[in-house]
């Protein structure tokens, strides 16, 4: 038997008979003993360590609970029940260093800390190295706001689906935490999504400051919030897929003309205006529809010129109710002049020019590109 194990057998036999100051001084040896040596013990010896301490500690005041909880909470091999015992400790005083800091306390012990303790024991976890998903799960679950902001905006800390779900959707009623959710690098791109959608247009320009490299990203990617609404709502109509199945069946067979386009628009028609436009000009639907929905009239100009359309079949589209956009007659002069100067080039490098870019118009999904679908 090792020197260690000889010293430790002695306190162990003088446990019995101590009093609880007695008890503080056996505690303040037993642990000097232990970390002196902590990485030379062996398994039995770390084990007997554990028991000891268990013992040394059922009596003891809370100060001395806390001076070992730090002791021990930085050794890589401290007793495991001795860190347990201390981590479940209801004075958080007590429990906070081997919480935050132990390596020692299993996934399974950091889930039933945080299921059952205080909102503090939560807070300190919330502050470790690493945590995994199963651990973030519960801490987002039952956290407070000051708990989940903590774990938020831990860069070790591991998110599920469902766990970045629902602090996407907490983060609707907090600003702070958008902020700091939208920061992470590892954020799925429909929580992301999610988050723009719901955010206010303050937090918006908050994440652009914040990050003015990303703030491309972010103007592209409630650009693709915004395509995929409005696919939704195109798709929710009751029309939409007669009239898609007519103007494709009329492109297939080489028979799509302006006149598919001039029809609907003078009727009114938005999304078969829409439809036959996207076709006849091998344009994004996506874009059509926000062309013909923009107060202006510069884009609705350039796509009915890169589809090849009449001035007649242009204003058609122009005097088409949209929000915001009532043209008088000087306008609509001044519109057709413009359109008479435009070159069908210079239009189609123009809508390139917005694919590639990818801003204020997003591309269309591969499942509506006429290309595609010829």
């Amino acid at each position: 038997m090792s020197e260690c194990r000889l010293v430790l057998a002695e306190i162990d036999a003088r446990l019995s008979s101590g009093n609880v100051r007695q008890r503080l001084g056996l505690l303040q040896q037993v642990t000097d003993l232990f970390v002196a040596g902590s990485h030379q013990h062996s398994g039995a010896e770390i084990e007997l360590f554990d028991d000891v301490l268990l013992r040394l500690m059922a009596e003891i005041e809370t100060e001395a609970r806390k001076r070992l909880s730090g002791r021990l909470a930085p050794l890589s091999n401290a007793p495991p029940k001795t860190v347990r015992t201390l981590a479940f400790d209801d004075d958080i005083e007590v429990a906070r260093p081997v919480l935050t800091h132990s390596t020692q306390l299993s996934d399974a012990d950091l889930v039933a800390n945080a299921k059952a303790k205080t909102q503090d024991h939560l807070y300190a976890i919330a502050q470790r190295i690493k945590l995994s998903e199963a651990v973030t799960d519960v801490l987002v679950e039952r956290g407070d706001r000051r708990v989940v902001r903590c774990v938020a905006g831990n860069a070790g800390a591991r998110f599920s689906l469902a766990g970045y779900g629902r602090v996407v959707d907490r983060a609707k009623r907090d600003r702070r935490l958008a902020l700091i959710v939208a920061e992470r690098s590892d954020i799925p791109h429909q929580c992301f999504l999610k988050l723009l959608a719901t955010a206010s247009a303050e937090v918006r320009r908050k994440l652009e400051a914040m990050a003015p490299a990303a703030g491309l990203a972010i103007r592209h990617t409630i650009d693709e919030l915004a395509t995929e609404k409005q696919r939704e709502a195109r798709e929710s109509l009751p029309d939409y897929p007669r009239s898609v199945r007519d103007f494709r069946r009329l492109f297939r067979a080489h028979r799509l003309s302006e006149t598919n386009v001039h029809a609907p628009a003078s009727e009114q028609h938005f999304h078969r205006t829409v439809i036959a436009l996207s076709m006849l000009g091998l344009l994004p639907m996506e874009l059509v529809e926000r062309a013909l929905l923009d107060k202006g009239t510069d884009m609705i100009l350039i796509l009915a010129k890169a589809a090849g359309c009449s001035w007649a079949t242009t204003k058609a589209m122009l005097v088409m109710d949209a929000p915001g956009r009532a043209l008088s007659k000087q306008q609509l002069e001044n519109a057709c002049r413009s359109y008479e100067a435009l070159s069908q080039d210079t239009a189609r490098r123009v809508v390139r020019f917005y694919q590639r870019r990818g801003q204020t118009f997003a591309r269309a999904p591969e499942k509506e590109s006429v290309v595609s679908q010829s």
